[in-house]
């Protein structure tokens, strides 16, 4: 199989810069549901433009490009270790050369492989069929979508939704349930897919399994069909809408799967995923190891650039927002002038701060002056040109709550005046803004082109010893976009939004299929 290596690294590339055709059709249906001049047009907008660049630039659409799972079908007597020694090659190489975030962290020690491969990583499942052909798929699921997965076990008490039962209509509630609690965390607006039955393993394995399908096959089990299409039509009805902003699209795709249980145990299991939906899958020829066919690439192609929308529609029609432009160092007034709603574009230099940096800034001084300035919950895929100097290959928001423990404690010990990422954060925070004089500003996540085109230069690098992704990254950035979702006021759009859709949860509290 000598085509083997270059058929698995061109899956690779292809999963993690270019969306099959299937979510881009989701995408644009819900574009066309939008209300126009919406915070949640503008992330649409946002999102469409930045499928296009990562098509374009080759680069990942998202810079959480997660850990690789292959799904593997093989022919009887076709060599399973050897498919993995060259699936693990493909993936150093796509790593090395920017199509892959360095994503392997040894869990003992924090250290990065640097390579995508480590114990566990990347995750490789086979199983044999009675077909002469390969059938090799590919998932990209970043850490922000995987940590928004939640299981079930019934009977339960849902908040919102009360006592979920052993029966289809408990199974409902939480499958509701699981899209709530999820908010603009995930990178909504997502898919799911669901596991009912099973241990606490395989009803996981089974959720993800779903995420496998095509968003327009039709489940062949006519009461799973149904709930299907139920959860699809009320979980966006919840108003968590894109990025969380509210909006009429929260949910893009719903597939549901179910495997016998043991009579002690009922797990519902949910696998949220992102619109940055990375899921691709090929034939391949056994002798070759050459491609023979794509999957996920049939029906109507769409174009997301229709119907048209932009940030600055979005700006000037709503009466509540307005747009702002910051340049570090910040003053308190200027943070106390901003308001929820508060369009802001940034000029000038930004700094990375992920885990590892926050954990660290807690006991340490910090390697620059932060007073004033934004740090940015960002873990970049970064490259070293041919001269030798850093150059910005992906750059979007990475989940913000992972920071909640640190992140009021070293705004006020360094003056940091304002903190962006991606889905909020939580009320310890809220009290520092308030207190300090502080703002969150929420960048629409996944659109990692859209702002790697906005990062002009990288100015310098400290704590690299915590990986690529961790270090404290020195950008200068121009028109920067974001949104303020938590201003130094007290208000939190992420707090009012949950609120809102909670209200909402609660019409669903009466049963529904018998």
């Amino acid at each position: 199989m000598e085509k083997l290596f270059e058929s698995m690294y061109k899956l690779i590339v292809e999963t993690s810069t270019n969306l099959p055709k299937d979510v881009r059709r989701a995408i644009y249906e819900a574009k066309l549901k939008e209300n126009a001049g919406t915070r949640a047009a503008m992330s649409l907008a946002t999102i469409s433009e930045n499928i296009r660049m990562a098509d374009e630039n080759v680069s990942p659409i998202c810079q959480d490009t997660g850990l690789p799972t292959f799904k593997i079908k093989v022919p009887v007597g076709v060599n399973q270790l050897k498919i993995k020694e060259v699936i693990k090659e493909a993936i150093a190489k796509a790593t090395k050369d920017g199509k892959l975030r360095p994503n392997s962290v040894d869990s003992l020690t924090g250290e990065n492989s640097g390579d995508n491969l480590g114990e566990g990583t990347p995750v490789i499942k086979f199983e044999q069929w009675e077909k002469d052909y390969m059938d090799v798929r590919l998932i990209l699921k970043g850490g922000g979508c995987e940590n928004k997965n939640i299981q079930y076990s019934l009977p339960c008490e849902l908040e919102g939704l009360g006592r979920a039962g052993r029966d289809l209509d408990g199974i409902r509630k939480c499958i509701l349930h699981s899209v709530y609690q999820a908010q603009g965390q995930g990178c909504s607006a997502g898919f799911i897919g669901v596991g009912i039955g099973g241990d606490r393993t395989s009803g996981y394995e089974l959720a993800k399994e779903q995420l496998f399908r095509s968003v327009d096959d039709v489940n062949p089990n006519e009461d799973l069909r149904k709930l299907e299409e139920y959860i699809m039509e009320n979980a966006n009805k919840l108003g968590i809408g894109t990025m969380g902003f509210g909006g009429e699209t929260t949910l893009l795709g719903c597939k549901i799967g179910a495997i016998n249980r043991i009579p002690a145990s009922f797990f519902v299991s949910v696998a949220y995923n992102c619109w940055a939906f990375r899921r691709l899958g090929v034939y391949i020829d056994p002798e070759s190891g050459e491609i023979t066919k794509w999957l996920y690439q049939d029906g109507e192609d769409v174009d997301l650039s229709n119907p048209p929308a932009n940030e600055e529609a979005a700006a000037s029609s709503d009466s509540e927002s307005r747009v702002v432009t910051l340049e570090a160092p910040i003053t308190e007034k200027q943070i106390r002038e901003l308001k929820v709603g508060d369009v802001v574009r940034i000029n000038g230099i930004i700094y990375t701060g992920r885990d590892a940096i926050h954990k660290y800034l807690m006991d340490h001084d910090s390697p620059v002056d932060l007073n004033g300035q934004i740090i940015y919950h960002c873990g970049p895929v970064m490259l070293k040109d041919e001269n030798g100097n850093w150059e910005v290959k992906a750059a979007g928001p990475t989940t913000s709550i992972r920071e909640e423990p640190y992140q009021g404690d070293i705004m006020k010990k360094f003056g940091v005046r304002a903190v962006m990422g991606k889905g909020g954060m939580g009320p310890k925070t809220l009290q520092a803004l308030k207190e300090h004089g502080g703002v969150y500003l929420n960048a629409i996540g996944g659109a990692a082109q859209y702002y790697a085109e906005c990062i002009k230069s990288v100015e310098g690098v400290d704590l690299l010893e915590f990986g690529i992704p961790e270090a404290m990254w020195h950008l200068r950035v121009e028109n920067f976009t974001a949104v303020v979702t938590m201003d130094s006021h007290g208000n939190s759009l992420h707090e009012d939004v949950d609120k809102s859709s909670l209200e909402k949860l609660a019409q669903f509290k009466e049963p529904v299929f018998k």
